[in-house]
């Protein structure tokens, strides 16, 4: 197909773009328009210039300095929030390029995926969704979405971010072990598109392969634990023959990455073997569809599942996981019971907004958006 010379740099790109996508992508037409009017812009495309509005917003800046699962910044190797979340784009982008989907759109859900995630980790969701029991609670992935269509508040004509129809459903419709969609914005009935599911698995990926190293590199746990999982045997035996004269530490790392890579080639060949088996030949097929294209083969989900359930029991549910759990449940308690008795102690930019969205609703705002750092600092400060 031959590319029109008079084209603008952005409708040469689509253009390209058309050419490569597969049939079941997510085209730049698909993208469901934004709630408040904008026109084109000369080079970038609608879902790169999500992109670009994520990246430059400050609460994925903030992501720096928030727990992944290790307390950030205490050792050089933990991943932060941050790091974990340009994995998650990263891995995403090859598996969907793969696929022939929307890298763009790809990189853009994943970037945004955890922006709602409060200090302290999944320790601070739970101490957040406990204090608004009666207020509405607190997920994140509805935090995500309330980050972009209203916290952030860049523009003078209106807030959020306005990001397009579609990246804002994929952020919604987000989902793993551990987190859970929201569609109360959305049509429950149409699944997300592959380019949301691929970064739901991508997102398994990441954190799996992640936690599993920075563990071993903290001394929670050792090699010998993991002799008896399926994927540690698997990637080991990739790493120990790809280099059998490597030193013990290098052997582990090596399978640390093998674990990453196995899992994204069988989520590739299962995926492709779906959406052959289910005849998916356009978009409209996969909202349709009734349940995920995107998935692992039976046996590797074993294999993850085996190796998940070992996380689970022997990192997230360490004793040493337990004082930093409990360490922030008094923090973000004491922080919050602070703001109930004196929201004056809140920013005049939250105060102002006690009166539309209630004092429950701006403190979780506030204490959600702030870094383990911050929020460590500013229960100091109201003792």
């Amino acid at each position: 197909m031959t590319r029109p010379e008079s084209l603008s740099p952005r409708k040469n790109f689509e253009h390209s773009q058309q050419v490569w996508l597969a049939g079941y992508a997510v085209g730049e037409s698909h993208n469901g328009g934004r709630k408040f009017s904008e026109g084109d812009h000369d080079y970038r495309s609608c879902f790169q210039r999500d992109r670009d509005r994520v990246i430059h917003c400050s609460a994925f800046r903030r992501l720096d300095f928030k727990t992944q699962v290790f307390v950030p910044h205490e050792h050089d190797h933990f991943r932060t929030r941050l790091t974990h979340t340009i994995e998650v784009a990263q891995i995403a982008r090859d598996i969907g390029r793969a696929l022939r989907l929307n890298e763009d759109l790809i990189e853009t859900v994943a970037l945004a995926h955890d922006l709602g995630h409060p200090p302290f980790g999944h320790s601070g969701e739970a101490v957040l969704d406990e204090l608004m029991s009666e207020h509405g609670h607190f997920e994140h992935n509805r935090q995500s979405l309330r980050v972009v269509d209203y916290l952030e508040h860049p523009y003078p004509r209106f807030r959020g971010l306005n990001l397009t129809h579609v990246v804002r459903e994929c952020i919604a419709k987000h989902e793993t072990r551990y987190d859970s969609p929201i569609c109360e914005d959305f049509d429950a009935e149409l699944g997300a598109p592959l380019e949301g599911q691929i970064v739901d698995l991508a997102d398994e990926i990441a954190y799996t392969s992640a936690d599993l190293e920075d563990s071993l590199a903290s001394g929670w746990i050792t090699t010998d634990q993991l002799a008896g999982l399926e994927l540690w045997n698997l990637a080991m035996k990739i790493a120990e023959t790809g280099e059998p004269d490597a030193s013990e530490i290098h052997k582990r790392i090596r399978a640390c990455k093998a674990v990453l890579a196995v899992m994204a080639d069988d989520l590739i060949s299962s995926t492709v073997a779906k959406i052959k088996k289910m005849n998916i030949d356009s978009l409209d097929t996969v909202r349709k569809a009734g349940r995920k294209i995107v998935g692992f083969s039976d046996s590797m989900r074993r294999s993850v599942d085996q190796m998940q359930n070992f996380l689970l029991n022997n990192v997230y549910l360490n004793p040493r996981s337990h004082e930093q759990e409990n360490s922030s449940k008094i923090v973000i308690s004491s922080l919050f019971e602070s703001y109930l008795a004196e929201p004056k102690l809140l920013p005049q930019r939250y105060q102002s907004r006690t009166q539309n969205d209630g004092l429950h609703r701006v403190i979780c705002d506030y204490i959600a958006g702030m870094t383990d750092r911050f929020c460590k600092n500013e229960h100091k400060k109201n003792l």
